[in-house]
């Protein structure tokens, strides 16, 4: 087994989930603006996608986003050891194998949250990962599948992974209904049960568990880390992102950015303007992870309109920009649209 890079004891603390079709690398430039601590993770890449298709298009990120992880998707512990190896060789900082999701797609390729009925097969491509990888190697995985309403399960899981080298795992706390309801869903349903990754880390307590599910503001977060070594936020952190910018001062004592939201829209045009240059990537694909960035203010809504606007997919960000900084200033009623 390769000795493991040291890792700071809280890179754990708090992490934006990885969701599918949300956040790509266009998203984790954007929330990296906003914290500089949080561990921000890949949507999830499948072997097959790196084995057989464009490595590089999967693979590509921006510098900026350490620390970063890599979610692979697979259940071939050969095919997962190749393509670790990848992800430690583009120089991704952990590599997460996703044993949670619970869609028909996932199914079919026999991995994601069916893997936990196989602990030993888990166990397997966990070591096979760690033999040839110095990153750390995590598991994302549910409480449970469909209705074994057992913490045994989990804890037997868990237990089992543990014995091959991981070091840590994230419990979303609640069961993956593999049938029966949608993978959106099985988001709602069934209910949380916090108190069983509370029991994981009890039972385990040399090892790293962070919860996600359903935690929605900084309160919930201190609740949270009084039980727990981390937290992991999805839906909530990218539908409000401002969010993320208290993050730094509030868990990891440090000073906060002084950019404001209108600071951190326009280094995003200059991201938009560089995308553009370098990769011919259109500003509409990444404004879309933005929309969230002035919620709750008045103006929101004009503000959204405007970015959303593929009228004016052909013009320039920074000119987007002034549009809808203008009607912010319009349905506000102000001389500006500036607000912090």
């Amino acid at each position: 087994m390769s000795s493991l890079k040291p890792v700071p004891p809280d890179r754990w603390k708090l992490s934006v989930a990885p969701m599918l079709d949300w956040t790509d690398r266009h998203c984790r430039y954007f929330h990296r603006l906003l914290t500089r601590h949080a561990l921000l993770y890949t949507e999830m890449v499948t072997t097959g996608a790196l084995l057989h298709g464009d490595v590089a298009r999967h693979l590509r990120y921006n510098v900026e986003e350490h620390p970063v992880a890599l979610q692979l998707g697979g259940s071939e512990p050969a095919d997962l050891a190749h393509c670790a190896k990848l992800g430690e060789q583009w120089g991704y900082d952990e590599i997460n194998l996703n044993c949670g999701c619970p869609s028909e797609r996932v199914q079919r390729g026999a991995f994601g949250a069916c893997l936990m009925a196989e602990p030993q097969l888990v166990a397997d491509c966990v070591k096979a990962m760690l033999d040839v990888v110095q990153v750390p190697v995590t598991v994302k995985h549910r409480i449970g599948i469909d209705k074994v309403e057992s913490y045994d399960f989990v804890r037997d899981f868990v237990g089992a992974v543990s014995e091959a080298g991981c070091r840590t795992f994230i419990v979303h706390a609640r069961n993956a209904w593999l049938k029966g309801i949608s993978p959106k869903e099985n988001r709602e349903l069934p209910p949380l049960r916090y108190e069983w990754a509370y029991r994981l880390k009890s039972d385990f307590p040399q090892l790293t568990v962070v919860v996600n599910g359903g935690i929605a503001t900084s309160a919930q977060i201190r609740d949270q880390l009084q039980q727990v070594d981390g937290v992991m936020l999805g839906r909530a952190a990218y539908h409000n992102p401002w969010w993320l910018s208290e993050w730094d001062a509030a868990f990891y004592g440090v000073g906060t950015a002084d950019s404001g939201r209108e600071q951190v829209e326009e280094q995003m045009c200059d991201y938009m303007s560089r995308e553009a240059a370098q990769h011919d990537t259109p500003w509409t694909a990444i404004a879309r992870h933005m929309l969230g960035l002035r919620h709750g203010l008045p103006g929101a809504r004009r503000w959204r309109q405007v970015w959303s606007d593929h009228r004016f997919k052909d013009q320039p960000a920074h000119q987007v920009m002034a549009l809808a900084q203008a009607a912010v200033s319009s349905a506000t009623g102000h001389e500006s649209g500036k607000l912090s």
